[in-house]
């Protein structure tokens, strides 16, 4: 795997993450 391909991957993690988070807890947002 190549640089661009982890940072989009972490990225693209780290997005989801947050969606759900938000979703889960939407108080805290």
């Amino acid at each position: 795997m190549s640089a661009d391909n982890v940072i989009g991957l972490v990225v693209a993690v780290a997005l989801t993450v947050y969606l759900v988070a938000a979703l889960v807890k939407p108080e805290k947002f």
